[in-house]
């Protein structure tokens, strides 16, 4: 019994193992549910997270937000638009040591892992452990792979459900794109502060360089800034920026990427912000927001600021660069023989007055006027203050102009005292005198009582409140060569030259007489200047118009009625030829949108904008073509793909040729007018230059023509005007419409504006004969009567005539005279008005 005891007992501990045995067994067991629990885990991660994940195949067509760019006709940078400031550049142009910075400082194993970098996952875990405890903020360990997951497809908050998503995303990209193509997506996406979205975008902003003008330190600070922009600017943290650049310089010269030299030459090199240069070359704000505008109505504002498009305009710098100058010139001109209206504003003159005038600084228009305070006013003259404390005198004699404007009509007294012109406190515009000499302010003291004595002299300005716009165009193809749409954009951004609609005045009958010179009339066909008076109809009463001059001339040829400007005689020709059919040659030259068949319609009471006036004015030179006005030639999308381009011609044989011969390109441009007629018109309006209301501009000496507009009450004045190969239109007048004054007409206000545009454009140029189509017949004619010039007539032209419409000695005319053409009736309708 014993013995069976003791084999049991033996047995027993037979069977037991040792203890190291069954942890191990225990472990071995334990491990296997664990990894089959991490196992579906991950996978139940995978399958719950991944359902719903963005489509990272959209990667494959990445579009980033890109910079339009607008330029000149010449190249020159006129602006940018954009919700983020980048410039794309492909990987294969990046250069090298750039993108060892960026792996330096980023991920070193980019090319060697896939997307994922676990060591560093693990000491980023471990480092967060230790901020949790100590309250310091969670730090990442993404490669660049899991930035670019990141910052396409989620959210940046620091949630681990975002973790998961990203790591899913990350492997996903992974094996769909190459290592170069995940990089491009980084360096062109990425936002390095300072504006500069990308890398090509961040070397200009912040050292005005090309990426392969970078030295290998300013690679490693712009390697340094996708950790935090802000944390590393240049400027107002420098010493944090240096000291991150330099650790990534070491970085690079641990992993081979530079040598000892460059690394030590790069530590020396200083950090530096460059601005960038030539960022805006030409300012032109009207003509920049026409291009906007258009660009946005074509395209939509999407692709204007982030589809990345090339923009060549028309403008023409110096030309706008001249107009912008005459125009503001010319108002300014008008203005001041009106008197002065009063300073800009008044003020306390106090110890913080710099700071006060800074506040009430306006817009003044021309960048050599200044806006200033009056400090003291004595009897040779006032001390005036400017914004950065510097101090100024106005002598008496530069505000003698300065006359106050009575009833709107004529000019005040003439100033005896300055007292009567300026005050302590008010507010002025000044331009410094050049070449003057200092003056010596005796005994003056300023607030803060230091002494000032030699100070420079200036002269009072005024911003006008007349406002303005010029047109400057080729008359061949339409394209826009200069536009100002005001005095001063800042001011106003409403354009004059496409927005307002205004009345044209005479400025529209040259396309009455085209009509009339196609309906059986020749330049030197008499037509009677005498009173016209019909019923208006509705008891409304009788229509009365009359001449600007209130005179009656008795038969005058039509080459007159032009140059005088002649009403009678416009209205005269407008009824016989009918209304509808002068409305049929508005619609034809693009100026009949707002304009009724009505007989004060003959007269300019139709409304146009200045860009409309100026394109028929166009297509009268260029021998009755059809143009369109266009303020863009060419737009290119990103990838350099033209996508709309204003000359739409095509050229079957423009293959290059070395031999000389030009190609042959097909005309296709709509004909609106008679060769023949489109040259009598241009023909007489060169007279309006030469005899007419438009003789200021011939002290130039070069062929030019026009035609002046006046509106009822002097409201508005015109002057559209050309030589052979630009046309030019002038408008004036006020935005709230009122009277000019008296005498102030197109003649007085608008014809010295384009007299002086054309003085500075055409400066050197030789004079260009206007081209005069085969056919046309000159003939030696009086230029009173229109009859075949005789032998001792003094007063004698070249007149242009078709074929067959020559005049004849003794044969006589009259429009409505002795010897009728005819005695149709016309229409008139309800509001004719008076316009002259």
């Amino acid at each position: 019994m014993s013995n069976s005891s003791e084999d049991k007992a033996k047995s027993t501990l037979n069977l037991r193992k040792p203890l190291w045995v069954r942890l191990v067994k225990w472990c071995l067991v334990l491990g296997i549910v664990g990894v089959v629990c991490a196992a579906g885990l991950v996978l139940w991660a995978i399958i719950y997270y991944g359902k719903d994940l963005p489509d990272y195949r959209q990667l494959a067509n990445y579009e980033p937000a890109v910079v339009t760019r607008v330029h000149a006709g010449d190249g020159s940078l006129l602006t940018e638009y954009s919700r983020q400031p980048r410039l794309f550049v492909p990987i294969n142009v990046v250069p090298e040591q750039l993108i060892e910075a960026f792996l330096s400082a980023e991920d070193k194993d980019f090319y060697n892992h896939n997307g994922l970098d676990y060591m560093g996952m693990i000491r980023g875990n471990i480092r967060n452990i230790s901020n949790l405890i100590k309250g310091r903020p969670l730090q990442g360990g993404s490669t660049i792979s899991q930035q670019v997951a990141r910052t396409f497809l989620l959210t940046l908050d620091q949630k681990l459900d975002r973790k998961i998503k990203e790591i899913i995303l990350t492997l996903r990209i992974e094996r769909a794109y190459s290592k170069d193509h995940i990089l491009e997506l980084y360096l062109n996406e990425i936002n390095f502060g300072n504006r500069s979205y990308g890398v090509a975008a961040a070397a200009l902003n912040y050292f005005n360089k090309s990426l392969n003008e970078l030295t290998v330190a300013q690679m490693a600070f712009l390697a340094a800034l996708p950790k935090a922009p802000h944390n590393y600017h240049p400027q107002r943290h420098k010493q944090r920026a240096l000291e991150r650049r330099n650790w990534i310089l070491g970085r690079m010269h641990d992993l081979g990427y530079i040598d000892k030299a460059t690394y030590q030459e790069a530590l020396a090199e200083d950090l530096l912000m460059t601005p960038r240069a030539g960022h805006h070359e030409f300012k032109a704000d009207y003509f920049e927001e026409e291009v906007r505008r258009r660009v946005n109505s074509i395209y939509g504002s999407k692709t204007l600021y982030e589809g990345g498009l090339y923009v060549r305009t028309s403008l023409e710098p110096s030309l706008q660069a001249i107009a912008e100058k005459t125009l503001r010139q010319g108002l300014i001109a008008y203005d001041r023989r009106h008197g002065w209206r009063g300073a800009i504003g008044r003020m306390p003159v106090g110890k913080n007055w710099t700071e006060t005038l800074l506040e009430k600084s306006v817009p003044l228009g021309v960048p050599t006027w200044r806006d200033a305070v009056v400090h003291e006013v004595g009897a040779k003259g006032a001390v005036i203050g400017f914004q950065d404390g510097s101090f100024g005198f106005i002598p008496f004699e530069e505000v003698e102009w300065a006359r106050s404007w009575r009833t709107g009509e004529y000019l005040g007294p003439s100033v005896k005292d300055i007292g009567e012109v300026l005050a302590l406190g008010d507010i002025v515009a000044v331009e410094a005198l050049p070449n003057s000499p200092k003056v010596s302010l005796q005994n003056f003291m300023t607030m803060d009582g230091r002494k000032v004595d030699k100070v420079s002299a200036y002269s009072l300005r005024q911003i006008p409140e007349i406002e303005g716009a010029i047109v400057v165009m080729d008359p061949h193809t339409g394209r826009v060569l200069a536009m100002v749409g005001g005095y001063d954009y800042k001011s106003s951004q409403y354009n004059r030259a496409t927005q307002a609609e205004r009345q044209p005045g005479s400025a529209f009958k040259p396309f009455v007489y085209a009509a009339a010179l196609d309906n059986g009339f020749t330049p030197a066909s008499l037509v009677l200047d005498a009173p016209f008076v019909i019923d208006q109809g509705n008891g409304q009463g009788k229509w009365k118009p009359k001449n600007s001059s209130d005179k009656f001339y008795g038969p005058s040829t039509l080459r007159l009625g032009v140059e005088k400007s002649r009403n009678l005689m416009t209205v005269r020709l407008a009824q016989h030829i009918g209304m509808p059919v002068i409305m049929q040659y508005a619609r034809n030259f693009g100026i009949a949108d707002n304009m009724e068949a009505s007989l004060a319609a003959s007269l300019g009471a139709g409304e146009v904008t200045l860009m409309q006036l100026s394109a028929a004015y166009g297509m009268l030179v260029n021998g009755g073509k059809k143009i369109t006005p266009s303020l863009i030639d060419r737009i290119q999308d990103r990838r350099g793909q033209t996508i709309f381009r204003h000359d739409d011609r095509s050229c079957l044989v423009c293959n290059l040729s070395f031999d000389g011969t030009e190609p042959v390109i097909t005309d296709n441009r709509e004909t609106v007018l008679n060769p023949l007629t489109a040259y009598q018109i241009v023909s007489i309006l060169q007279g309006v230059v030469e005899n007419g209301t438009g003789r200021k501009i011939r002290v130039l000496g070069k062929p030019l023509a026009g035609k002046t507009g006046t509106t009822n009450d002097s409201l508005d004045a015109w002057f559209v005007g050309f030589s052979a190969d630009m046309v030019v239109g002038v408008f004036t007048g006020f935005d709230n419409p009122r009277s000019l004054g008296a005498h102030e007409e197109g003649s007085s206000v608008a014809v010295p504006i384009f007299r002086d545009f054309m003085a500075e454009a055409l400066k050197g140029e030789p004079g260009i004969p206007f081209r005069m189509p085969s056919g046309i017949r000159l003939v030696r004619v009086n230029r009173e009567t229109g009859s075949p010039a005789g032998f001792g007539d003094s007063d004698v032209i070249l007149e242009a005539f078709k074929p067959g419409t020559e005049p004849r000695p003794g044969q006589v005319a009259v429009l409505d005279g002795s010897l009728e053409v005819s005695n149709t009736k016309g229409i008139v309708r309800d509001g004719t008005g008076g316009i002259y």
